[in-house]
């Protein structure tokens, strides 16, 4: 029989939605580790934008849409936590801007519809002055500047995982084919891991699916019943060169759609280089299009956006990526962070980066209505984190852009 580990609280995938609530889950007293096969931030995480919005473009009809009463508090709730004031200490974590810009367009129905919005979002939105705004958009239409900021997702994802050097772990970190395997113990599961450093049974009283993609694989192999994702495909764009001014920007499209036709954040390549990521409608739609065909049509928009840029002078990327939501009926975007229980599994999906808290709050209350209180309720509490350093050997990495 192999050894036992017990603790209160597994959670599998360390993006930020995980590394959010193991950070709330250890400053409760719930004994918790992390596990996770590729590295941290891997796959949405380090890819999102890192836009923390308030909701503006979720309520371009004048009214509060559901997505849009959820968000509301985000910008503030965030700001205290980078602070270092908030629910978690993420004054680790840098800030790529601490504005974001709403540009109507030319004509005058987008300035309509900004309007429009900003009357529907708690903190509002204010018109830029001209020195505030991007250079470029000057006597182009109204801009406006949200209430809303951008995270550096790379440094976010390292404050989140700042002192839980004991609770984070890498599965198969060295290549290896270790498997993670849930065996029936009663009413309860048990996590059987085995792997070419040894064999090790776990024993949690939760365990906590937020692998985002992971999570369906994860809730078949735990033989659940409810739980079923789907994904929201897209196909981002960066591109790459000297002559790109920082923007922080949704470009606003025809009629009133709640996505904008073109979202743009700036960052900076492992040479210094500025980096423009392209998202909004523009991923929503490329993702029918061949990466040539999309990169085509974003350097349409991009002339058009900013005629004075050298386009041949610029280096272009795509990136598919999924993200992952609970299913609903015809494919609905959820309005909200979600989770699904079923007997000692909570499979949980935050939706938005920028929800990660809303999701740590649901997960928590979900506890308290079960009667899970931290302190394992078994034998006594030896230190036998040994027992996970014998079948985990090595930490996660951390991940890196993919322009980069």
């Amino acid at each position: 029989m192999p050894p036992s580990y017990s603790t209160d609280i597994v959670i599998f995938g360390g993006g930020v939605a995980g590394l959010w609530l193991l950070n709330r889950l250890a400053a409760a007293g719930y004994r918790t580790i992390l596990l996770e096969r590729e590295a941290l931030g891997g796959v949405q995480s380090i890819h999102a934008q890192g836009i923390i919005h308030g909701g503006l473009k979720y309520a371009l009809h004048g009214a509060f849409s559901g997505a849009s009463r959820a968000i509301a508090d985000m910008p503030a709730r965030w700001r205290e936590c980078i602070a270092g004031s908030g629910e978690i200490d993420l004054s680790a974590c840098k800030l790529s801007s601490p504005s974001f810009y709403l540009w109507s367009g030319d004509g005058p129905g987008g300035g309509m519809k900004a309007f429009l919005g900003s009357k529907a979002v708690v903190g509002g939105a204010e018109v830029a002055t001209e020195t505030e705004m991007p250079g470029f958009l000057r006597s182009r239409g109204a801009v406006y500047r949200l209430p809303d900021f951008v995270v550096d997702t790379h440094s976010l994802i390292r404050a989140l995982a700042q002192g839980h050097a004991g609770r984070i772990f890498a599965v198969g970190s060295d290549g290896s084919e270790t498997t993670l395997t849930f065996e029936r113990a009663g009413e309860r599961r048990e996590l059987w891991v085995r792997g070419t450093e040894g064999s090790l049974r776990i024993k949690a009283r939760r365990y906590l699916f937020c692998a985002g993609e992971g999570n369906q694989a994860l809730s078949e192999q735990a033989g659940l019943a409810t739980p079923r994702c789907q994904l929201r495909p897209l196909k981002m764009v960066s591109v790459t060169g000297a002559a790109l001014p920082e923007t922080f920007l949704h470009v606003l499209g025809a009629g009133l759609s709640a996505t904008p036709r073109l979202t743009i954040t700036s960052h900076r390549d492992a040479n210094d280089t500025p980096v423009w990521y392209l998202g909004g409608e523009l991923a929503e739609a490329g993702v029918a299009r061949t990466d040539a065909r999309q990169i085509e049509v974003a350097r349409a928009m991009l002339a058009e956006l900013l005629p004075e840029a050298a386009m041949h002078e610029l280096e272009w990327r795509c990136l598919d990526i999924n993200r992952t939501e609970p299913a609903s009926p015809g494919g609905r975007r959820p309005d909200n962070a979600s989770l699904c229980a079923e007997q000692d599994v909570i499979v949980a999906w935050p939706v938005k980066l920028a929800l990660a808290p809303v999701l740590a709050d649901q997960v928590m209350n979900r506890l308290r209505v079960d009667g899970i209180k931290p302190g394992y309720a078994g034998r006594s509490r030896v230190d036998d984190s040994g027992l996970l350093a014998s079948v985990f050997p090595d930490p996660p990495a951390f991940a890196r852009p993919f322009w980069n």
